[in-house]
Order: structure tokens, then sequence, then C-alpha cells
């Protein structure tokens, strides 16, 4: 019976070749998005679930709260692994990596063999405990991640930048150095080590926390409420109730930092993160690297899922439209015996055969365009790199295949053979009513996306154009990492600024669009620290706010010819509310610090209006800027020239002149500043593509809709072209009633739209307003796209010779 119901549904096939060849289209688009999708949010939900006890692995998080302001973060203090190793028992392992500031994940290491040396930039190396691999688990393929770190001054390298560095010789037990502003420092390399999987700690270099470059420092920390620019995390021992373990935090961290935190004037409150959600859920400043987004994984998992559903939809709506050419079918099979259910059965095989056969289109199309969808999303996703996924890539064939077949297998086989032999059978006004509500809701989720995807790329936009507070473009950086360079900082200054293409040169250490790691609270007279404002503090050299463009709303900028600017302070708008001082008085005034329990001051010489340090998800926050007296971690360069090419060459070249022991490395502002705007344009781009095939479907359904359509209305079309109708009349006698549907369609997708959008947008701090004028554009452009796809069909049928037409009937 099975192979007499698989010939049946082959002969089928092959008989109605345009509409099996729209199904097969349209399922396998909607699949192959689906398997896509499905790769993307597998890798992405996959992060640091590879570790062992993963599910009993934290970070600690801080949050910092006084009178005036709070704030969390994702960094702790120093102390604070070591002290709950030792005090809560409940504690099974726990580590600290240094969170990259001022550059302090972007190095030059130097390898030196014999006569010949190479000098590579790394980025995303990172300082970390000797139990660090205790607690995360990677693939080592050379050396014992247990003891890899354990003596001073060793490092482990990732397999490639060991390739980079070493070539094909073994690394083990050779020295390379850390050229730091410093000085130089001699690591020994005791591991060589391959990701086990995806981790929000994406490191190429790994070094110990104990070392003579600056372990000593971290060694004498000894205050509880500063220097939290540590990322604590610890395993629980199996059974710790994690929930009653967070609640020791706070008395543990009292009990040892009561004074110190009092002291600093503002609360400090612990709190833990799993690592498994923090990619996906955690959006703390301070982070290492760029996270994910759980709301956007929910948003492409329900495109997919519409798409597939809009191509379920094609196949329910052409299959109960074709009813009558399959009703005598149904009806002699009813008559010599055949059960409703084996019907059933039948329809269901047919639809669960195009499923299949859609299913090896769209694994062809996933492989062709597997590459493009990776330079989208910024991954390196294969077909079979999770090879359950084929498991689940069956089973929504199978889905899919029977959702698209339920509907129209109940429908087909509830005829009635009496009418149906008796050629009585007419389209119900419940299937034709159903048709048309499928086809709206294809078309509303269309028109929805259309009008997400307008929004997006109005906020990206707006992003992009928005007055930040600064001059992001033509903004060079040029990291001062070694102490080669660090030291000709002022000679490399002067020599760059001679260059014709160069309007200005200074130095500085945090830019927009990096994070900053040095804040400092600040209060005014007749207040104490407790009253006071977290203030972030950027240590600048002279010409900093001119070089970037920064707004003088009040005052002055630092001049060599105040020696007293040693102790200035240039505050910027928000900082002034903060702190309660009012723009027209603050010049002139003194604002106060406490380090050490003594009292610094800073007298305030120059207001800045606002700026944006960070993207426009994130409010701005008090900024100050202080002279700094030690040389800078960046030289920031602002250029005027289209030919960057000739450009960087040039300065190459000076670079080299003053600096030839260090590689010169670059990097430019804007770049530097997108970056905080990844998840955006990564599911922009994906949305946009997807929203085009979705379009593409549900098109392609209208299409075979309106193409039936003009078939059963070929006689009437007839008679009207005998009676003087034109062709572009009944061209709009076609079209008018699936137009009054995509126009229904418009009217139920644009409130949704406006609701879904607004709560988007309410995640950026600074964002657009959304536009009346997008709906009917989104609508217009909608009812564009279906004309042009039904009046294909009835200006076919139109132009028919109404002869040949009667003379069929």
């Amino acid at each position: 019976m099975i192979r007499n119901f698989i010939r049946l549904a082959w002969r089928n096939l092959l008989a109605n070749k345009v509409y099996s060849a729209i199904n097969i289209i349209g399922l396998a688009v909607g699949l192959a998005v689906c398997i896509l999708l499905m790769l993307y949010i597998s890798d992405e939900t996959g992060y640091d679930r590879h570790h062992k006890g993963a599910d009993r692995l934290y970070r600690i998080n801080t949050a910092f709260k006084n009178k005036v302001d709070q704030g969390k973060s994702a960094t702790s203090n120093a102390l604070l692994a070591a002290g709950l190793l030792k005090d809560l028992p409940e504690v099974e392992q726990a580590g600290r990596l240094l969170s990259p500031f001022f550059n302090s994940d972007a190095l030059v290491i130097e390898h030196t063999e014999g006569a010949r040396r190479k000098d590579l930039f790394v980025k995303n190396a990172y300082y970390v405990d000797s139990t660090f691999f205790d607690l995360f688990n990677y693939n080592f393929v050379a050396g014992d991640g247990r003891t890899a770190l354990r003596s001073p001054n060793t490092a482990v390298l990732s397999a490639d930048f060991s390739r980079k560095l070493f070539g094909a010789e073994d690394p083990m037990g050779k020295s390379i150095v850390l050229a730091l502003p410093n000085g130089n420092f001699t690591y020994k390399v005791n591991g060589v080590f391959r990701p086990a999987g995806p981790s929000h700690i994406n490191a190429a270099v790994f070094l110990s926390m104990k070392n003579q470059d600056f372990g000593l420092v971290v060694d004498n920390i000894s205050n509880w409420a500063t220097n939290n620019i540590f990322l604590t995390y610890i395993r629980l021992k199996a059974g710790t109730d994690p929930v009653a373990f967070e609640q020791k935090l706070n008395p543990f961290l009292r009990r040892h930092g009561a004074a110190d935190i009092d002291a600093a004037g503002a609360e400090r409150l612990l709190s833990m993160e799993a690592v498994e959600d923090i990619h996906l859920h955690s959006h703390l400043p301070y982070d290492v690297g760029e996270n994910g987004s759980i709301t956007y994984l929910y948003i492409l998992g329900s495109v997919a899922l519409f798409m597939l559903i809009i191509a379920c939809v094609n196949f329910m709506n052409l299959s109960t439209a074709r009813s009558q050419k399959r009703a005598r079918e149904v009806g002699v099979r009813k008559v010599i015996g055949a059960l409703k259910g084996s019907i059933m059965l039948q329809f269901l095989g047919e639809s669960v055969l195009l499923s299949t056969l859609a299913l090896v289109v769209a694994l062809l199309l996933v492989q062709v365009f597997l590459p493009v969808f990776n330079t989208f999303a910024h991954k390196q996703l294969a077909l079979l790199q999770h090879p359950a996924i084929l498991y689940w890539i069956g089973a929504l064939t199978l889905l899919t295949g029977l959702l698209a077949g339920v509907y129209p297998a109940f429908y087909l086989s509830s005829f009635r053979p009496i009418k149906v032999l008796k050629g009585q059978l007419v389209n119900s006004l419940s299937a034709s009513f159903f048709r048309k509500g499928l086809v709206v809701f294809q078309f509303s989720i269309s028109i929805f996306l259309i009008l997400a995807c307008f929004i997006t790329w109005q906020q990206l936009h707006y992003m992009q154009q928005r007055d930040l507070g600064f001059n992001k473009d033509q903004q060079l950086v040029l990291p001062l990492l070694t102490q080669e360079a660090a030291g000709h900082y002022e000679l490399l200054k002067d020599e760059i600024a001679k260059n014709t293409r160069v309007i200005s040169v200074a130095g500085g250490n945090d830019y927009p669009g990096t994070n900053p790691h040095f804040d400092t609270r600040f209060y005014t007279d007749g207040k104490t620290v407790a009253d006071g404002a977290s203030v972030i503090l950027g240590p600048v050299k002279y010409g900093y706010l001119e070089t970037l463009g920064m707004k003088l709303m009040a005052g002055r900028v630092f001049s060599p010819d105040y020696p007293s600017d040693s102790s200035a302070i240039i505050l910027n708008e928000t900082a002034l509310q903060k702190l309660g001082l009012d723009a027209t008085t603050a010049v002139g005034t003194t604002i106060h610090f406490d380090k050490k329990k003594q009292r610094f001051d800073s007298h305030v010489i120059g207001i800045v209006h606002d700026f944006n340090f960070k993207g426009l998800q994130e409010p701005i926050k008090p900024y100050g800027f202080i002279l700094d007296r030690n040389t800078p971690a960046n030289l920031f360069v602002h250029v005027n020239t289209a030919d960057y090419g000739t450009l960087l060459a040039e300065l190459e070249n000076s670079w080299k002149r003053i600096n030839p022991g260090s590689p010169f490395e670059y990097t430019f502002i804007d770049k530097d500043f997108e970056r905080n705007y990844t998840r955006e344009y990564t599911t922009a781009r994906i949305i946009g593509g997807f929203t085009v095939l979705t379009i593409l479907i549900a098109c392609l359904g209208l299409f075979g809709l309106a193409a039936f359509t003009a078939e059963q209305r070929v006689r009437e079309i007839g008679i009207r072209k005998v009676l003087g109708c034109t062709v572009g009349g009944i061209a709009t006698l076609l079209s008018r009633d699936f137009i009054r549907l995509v126009l229904l369609a418009i009217l139920i997708a644009s409130p949704l739209a406006w609701w879904g959008m607004h709560h988007w947008l309410n995640d950026f701090a600074y964002r657009i307003s959304i536009q009346w004028w997008v709906f009917p554009a989104a609508g217009g452009l909608s009812i564009g796209i279906a004309f042009l796809t039904i009046g294909s069909q009835a200006i076919r049928a139109a132009l028919a010779n109404p002869v040949k037409s009667l003379r069929s009937e």
C-alpha cells in the first residue's frame, strides 16, 4: 500500500509541475532558512557549556550604589577570589582574569631564535590565575593545563598564534618577550591549546598572573573597595544551592571590607551570574569581548518559524484551491471502498514526499549560501559541525510535511462521493474563507518584517549619523605598546605632525568606542564621599580634546602655560549634574576625592558638552579629563585625506625610523565605535535577507493562486472580452480580491509592528521616533509586489483569445 501511495504521489507531482515546483521551492527556501538559523542558534546557545561542571560555574559581578548614583560591572576586587575560596566551603575552585584596560589585552610579543627575530601584535591576551584551566576546559595539544601557569612568567598560546610566532617548530619551553611600555619581560611557553568549544573568553594568549611586570602590584593589593579590574570566577561544589550561596556573598564582603567600602563612599553588592548565561544574557560594562543577545535569537527563531509556516500555507492554499481536480479521484476511491483514513494517509504521504524533495533542494541551498551567511553573521558555521542537528533537520522535515498536509488531507478526504461523481462539487465557503485567511496571514508576516527592516535600518542610520559630541571620522589611533614606542612619544608626535595630511596629533589612554577603566568618586564642598558621584576619568595629553573635536562649553582646555593644570579637571555636563554644579559657575570651583583616607582637590578649568563614549544603547555617564603625567597608551592622529593607502605608508615609514624594533599597528576610532553595534548590524542583515525570502515565498503562493483563479474563470474572462471589456479592466477584476487581502494584512501588521519595534527601540538610550510614513511606505511596497505577482497572471489571462476560451468551454 505504501508503495502505491508513493507511486500515486509521484504521478501527481509530475502531472502538476508548476504547482509542485512552487511548493517545492517555497518549502526548500523555508527549510534552508530554518537550517541556517538552527546552526546559528545552536552555536550561540552552546557558549561555555563544554567546561567541566559548567552548570556550577559562575562569575561574580559587582554593583555600586550610593545616594547619588548606581551601576553594575562584570568586574570585582582583586582579593575576592582567594577570600571566597578560603572562607566559604561551598567554593570548589576560584580564579581571576585581568579585565583589559589601557590596551592591556593588546600586546607585542617577540621571539628570537639565533639571528632571527619575529615581532607580532596580538589581541586578546589575558593575565589569569594558575587555577584558570581548572575552571575552564581547553584542549591542550602540548603541555598540561593544570600546571602550565603555576610558575611565574609562564604563558600558554593558542595553536593559531603559536603557528604565527613559531611556524612548525615546537614552542614548548621556548622564551617569548612581552614588549610592554614599562619594559621587556621574558615568559616561558608552557602549553599550546585549542578551544574546546565556543566561549565568552576568546583568547589567543594566556599569561600567568604571577609575573615580574605587574604581579607585585597585584600581590600588594589590600583594599577591598578599589582595583575592581578583575573578572572573578568560581565553581561551586556539587549539590550546593546557588541561591542560598549567593545570599552569603555580601555578608562575606562586609566582614572583610566594611571599612574600605565605607571609606570609598559607595556600597558594594555582589551577585552571581552563570557562566553559561554570560554570552546571551550579560550586557555589563567590562565584559570580555562582544556578547550575543537572547532577544535577537528569539527574533531570528521567529523569522525562521514564520518563513516555514508561510511555505506550508502555500501548500495548503494550492491544495485546497485545486480540490476540484482531485475530487473525482477521491470519489472513485471512496466508491470502491477506500476509507477516509487511507485517503488522508495518501495526501499526507504526498505532502511528506514533497517536503523530502524540498529538503534535498534546501541542503543544496545551505551549502551554496552558508559562506555568505557566515560573512553576515561573523561565524564559521559548518553543516555537520553538530551531528545531532541532522536529527533535528529530519524531524523538521517530517513536521513540515505533516503541517503542510494535515488540513488538505482532512479537507479532501471529507468529500461526499455522490456529489463528486455527479459533478456537484463547488468550492465551499469555508475553504475559500480559509484560503483568504492564510493569504492575509502570509502578507501580515511579510509586511511586519518589511516594517521591522525599515525601522531597524533607520535606527542604525541614526546611530551612524548622530552627533556623538566628538569627531569620530578620520581619527587614526596608534597604540604605544612597547617601551621603545612609549619612550619616543614626543619625537613620534612631532614627526607625524609634520605630515601635510595630518591636522593634529595628541596622546591619551581611553578613547570613545572602548571600555574606560578608571573612575573616582568626587564630591563638592560641604559634602562627604558618601554624597559624591562616580566620575570616569580619562588621562590625556595636551591637545587631546582639540584632536578628537570635543566641544568646549565653558572654561578652557589644558595648556602647558598653566603648571597648576596637573591638578585640574575638565568635566562633561552629566558630571556637573551628578555633582550638583551649575554650568555657569562651575569653572573655578574645587571638587574633592579621597585616596588612602586623605582628601585631594581638583579644580575645574573647563566644561565640555556631553559626548557618547560608548554606543547609543547606553546613557551618557559622568566623565572627567585629567592631565596625564605618564606616557599615554595611544597616539591619536586627526587626518584630512581620502588617500589612506599613501597616508598609512608615510606614517609607517615615520614609525619605523623612530621605532625600528616595534611593529606598526593602527586602528580607526569610527571602526572601533561601530563594534558597539555588531549585534544590531548582524541581526539587521540577517533579518533583511530573510525578509526578502519571506516575501518571495509569499509571492510564490500568490502567483499559484492567481494562476489557478485565472484558470477557473477562463469562461467569464472570454465572455467579458467579447462584450468589450479591456485588458486593464480584466486585470483589475482578477487582482482586486487579492489586493483587498493585502490591504487587510497591512491593517493587521501595522499596529503589531509598531508595538514590537517600539519595545525594541527601548533597548537604546538614544533612539529614533517611529515615523508615520513608514507604514504607508511598507504598505505601498507590499501592494506593488503583490500587484506585480498577480498582474502577470491577470494580464496573461486577459490577453488570451476569447474564441479559444469559449470554444474549449
